[in-house]
């Protein structure tokens, strides 16, 4: 595992906190000793009532308290909830003067930025949302970043960037012709936050997720939509023949390359994935189908013009600046999410896809 950490007591914030890899994030924070505060918009992109049940372990319930609402978050509008060296607030980094607020209030030693809008398809036809919350909203955090002289920048950003690229993927490689406006924004996000690297010596990691899955994921994602539909006998709503493939990173991992990034490193555009170990649809659906012990009802649709035919990490780059290496391979991983969804089937059973 990593060695690095930050000094122990850092007060961090964590932007997205109720979204699946920053509700894994913070908790780990938690554990090592850290102050944390984390904000979220709690949008209805999905089901709120995931980001309710992330909140809620935070804050130190088992997950199960969430609204009635599959699009107003139980924690909406609530008075600042605090369990222990975490703060949540309900706030939008789109909001120029709530970060800023925030910033006077709080002395940040380290800003994870994992709030943004995610998905390829639904940025297609809402390309806006994805520049304001993606684009403005980084430099929201960057500018009261620079102001407050909050120096260590860690910001999430896509494999999406690669579409086009001949796999597997470096960091080195040309991304300067995104096929989405998902993958634009996280771009634009990058180019912000190498120009506030450059004028105002902010240190950056930027780290390229690569389909990030494990307990409580997003459920616009194929793990969670296929277990779901497997287990309910619904129809699976497959795009292409199921031989695209993916380089599955399980959420421990991710979470541990995220605080690695932590340490110095001036600026560096670094991949976090299962090191180049692509998974195809068909297999992840196979692999659901024995451990629930049902079989899969297939929808077949066409193959989606901004989607990617298969995502492959090189990694050699995490591992010689992070000493990071994905450590969960995909039958443990996907072991660990079963088992998750089974002891949580009686409140997922009503979260809407």
């Amino acid at each position: 595992m990593p060695s690095f950490q930050l000094p122990r007591s850092s007060t961090v914030l964590v932007t997205g906190v109720a979204g699946f890899i920053g509700s894994h994030t913070a908790r780990a924070l938690l554990d090592q000793g850290h102050t944390v505060v984390g904000i979220d918009e709690l949008n209805d992109y999905y089901d709120v009532r995931l980001k309710d049940h992330r909140l809620n372990r935070l804050l130190g319930g088992e997950g199960r308290t969430l609204g009635p609402d599959p699009h107003h978050s139980a924690y909406a509008g609530q008075t600042e909830p605090t369990q222990g060296a975490f703060t949540f607030l309900h706030r939008d980094v789109v909001d120029a003067t709530a970060v800023a607020e925030l910033f006077a209030r709080y002395r940040f030693d380290a800003v994870i930025n994992l709030a943004a809008r995610a998905g390829v398809r639904y940025s297609v036809d809402h390309p806006e949302v994805y520049a304001s919350t993606n684009v403005s909203g980084a430099v929201n955090l960057l500018q009261a970043m620079q102001r407050a002289g909050v120096r260590k920048y860690v910001l999430a950003s896509s494999s999406s960037l690669y579409a086009g690229a001949t796999p597997p993927f470096r960091e080195d490689y040309d991304v300067n012709r995104p096929l989405s406006p998902y993958a634009a924004s996280k771009l634009g996000a990058e180019a912000m936050a190498a120009a506030f690297h450059n004028l105002h010596g902010i240190d950056v990691s930027i780290l390229r997720y690569f389909t990030v899955y494990g307990p409580a994921s997003r459920p616009d994602m194929s793990p969670l939509r296929f277990l779901k539909w497997i287990d309910e006998g619904t129809p699976i709503t497959l795009f292409g023949d199921g031989s695209q493939s993916r380089d599955f990173t399980y959420i421990d991992d991710i979470v541990a390359g995220t605080l690695a990034a932590l340490r110095p490193l001036g600026f560096e555009v670094i991949n976090l994935g299962g090191g180049n170990q692509p998974l195809s649809m068909n297999a992840l659906i196979e692999g659901f189908e024995s451990a629930l012990g049902k079989k899969a009802v297939i929808n077949s649709q066409p193959f989606h013009a901004g989607d990617m035919a298969s995502t492959q990490a090189d990694v050699a780059k995490a591992a010689r600046l992070l000493q990071w290496t994905p450590r969960i391979a995909p039958a443990e991983g996907f072991r660990r999410t079963v088992e998750w969804y089974e002891a949580n089937r009686s409140w997922l059973k009503d979260i809407q896809l």
